[in-house]
């Protein structure tokens, strides 16, 4: 359709990409403010940003600790208006303290001198970039050549997918990270080993994001370490840098940081999808397990080289399995599922032609990832033409397919690994391009 109508498909993925930021400014949003008002829980800037930048801001020029009480309840003040009160039954439970490691405060230390508000307008419009090249750096990592409209209509999805939506508004650095991962992968696909260990390590500011990627590709360096060596010691060089400047700015801050990151998964009662799926027991031998599957499959991979197709199938089961193994499951992380909802776009035309499973996999992908736009579209002209009360009780309606996007995803590719496949030239369909969000 993309190539026989491109203005047509351009102005659909528009039409659902407004859709989408209606919904979340016009019905979410008002609901959210209603609940907030009734149940007195304070608002603030709510900016994600905030306790990051404030904390960096403390340790910097104050030489504050901020992972202390008095720093937390600071930020508390401008991220929720006031501070929280345990015996207020409406106030939130999360801190919102400092819970990154030290070392995020290198990478906004040239903000420390900003006023906050309009660094949080340059730091959505940054949100914005990274999310939109990531786009094209993850097709250039996977050899594929899209012409511009695809290009086009892949881009306007992203941005106006729920995740990439929820990230903006929230100033989540998660969004930031997932541009640097597309980043170090593209210079991975260039053959810039050193540069792509380096990027991979500064992406670790979210450390639980990473993790699973930087172990897999440490040990695909490993296993031919002669002519990989330099994606590890990139890594490890500049890791070392940010540990050793983290230690020489906040002493004794590593462990810090470990209580703070456990009671940040406390407090939020952050536990992972594959934990609410199997509960905590198992679940914990089922992120193990899952960790041995993907060391396996990059063991498999040992041989190829990135930007063959066995090697962005990897890549897209690593990040997609990310999700289900980190701590929460924010609409936002979904972002990391962008190169798997990629490659299944990539090769649709080869799928769909693989037998009568593959076209059912192919048609609860498209319902799954379609579904958050279909209802946000719908919602919105309720909002809008109707009635703005009826649209607000029904705010979860487009959250309903989110759990279910990596689980479909990681059959797709399951799909994908059977199937000779190819890289050759594919139509996408416009819903198939991204994951839906919160």
């Amino acid at each position: 359709m993309l190539q026989t109508h491109p203005k047509v498909g351009v102005a659909i993925a528009l039409l659902l990409s407004t859709a989408m930021w209606l919904y979340v400014n016009k019905v979410l949003a008002a609901h959210q403010r209603t609940e907030a008002a009734t149940r007195q829980t304070p608002r603030g800037n709510l900016s994600d940003l905030y306790p990051r930048w404030l904390g960096s801001r403390e340790l910097l020029l104050h030489h504050r600790d901020p992972y202390s009480a008095e720093v937390t309840r600071e930020i508390q003040m401008g991220y929720y208006g006031r501070p929280l009160d345990p015996s207020r039954p409406g106030d939130p439970k999360d801190q919102q303290a400092f819970a990154y490691p030290v070392y995020v405060a290198i990478l906004l230390a040239p903000t420390i001198h900003l006023p906050f508000e309009p660094l949080r307008i340059a730091f959505d419009g940054l949100l914005i970039a990274f999310t939109a090249t990531s786009v094209w750096s993850w097709m250039k990592v996977m050899r594929w050549t899209a012409q511009f409209p695809v290009l086009l209509v892949a881009v306007i999805l992203v941005l106006g997918s729920f995740p990439a939506v929820q990230g903006i508004k929230l100033d989540q650095l998660t969004l930031l990270v997932a541009g640097l991962l597309s980043l170090s992968a593209f210079f991975l696909g260039q053959g810039r080993l050193l540069t792509a260990g380096v990027v991979l390590a500064i992406a670790t500011i979210k450390p639980q994001l990473v993790a699973p990627l930087a172990t897999c590709l440490l040990f695909w360096a490993l296993v031919d370490w002669r002519r990989r060596w330099p994606l590890a010691s990139g890594f490890a060089a500049t890791m070392a840098l940010l540990l050793g400047v983290s230690e020489i700015m906040l002493p004794g801050w590593l462990p810090k940081f470990w209580v703070a990151l456990h009671q940040y998964v406390a407090y939020t009662g952050g536990i992972s999808l594959i934990d609410k799926l199997l509960s905590t027991g198992p679940g914990l031998s089922g992120a193990v397990a899952i960790m041995a599957i993907l060391l396996v499959l990059v063991w498999r991979l040992r041989g190829q080289e990135p930007g063959t197709r066995d090697f962005s199938i990897v890549l897209a089961k690593i990040l997609t399995a990310t999700f289900l193994l980190v701590p929460g499951f924010a609409p936002y992380n979904q972002l990391l599922l962008l190169p798997a909802v990629l490659l299944i776009a990539r090769e649709w035309n080869c799928t769909w032609r693989s037998g009568s499973v593959a076209k059912a996999m192919l048609v609860a992908t498209v319902i799954a990832l379609g579904w958050p736009w279909v209802a946000a579209t719908v919602l919105t002209v309720t909002a809008l033409g109707f009635s703005a009360t009826a649209a607000q009780s029904a705010w979860p309606v487009p959250l309903y397919s989110i759990l279910a996007i990596p689980l479909v995803l990681l059959l797709d590719l399951a799909l994908l690994s059977g199937n000779a496949g190819s890289f050759e030239a594919s139509e996408v369909p416009q819903l198939a391009l991204d994951a839906g969000k919160r």
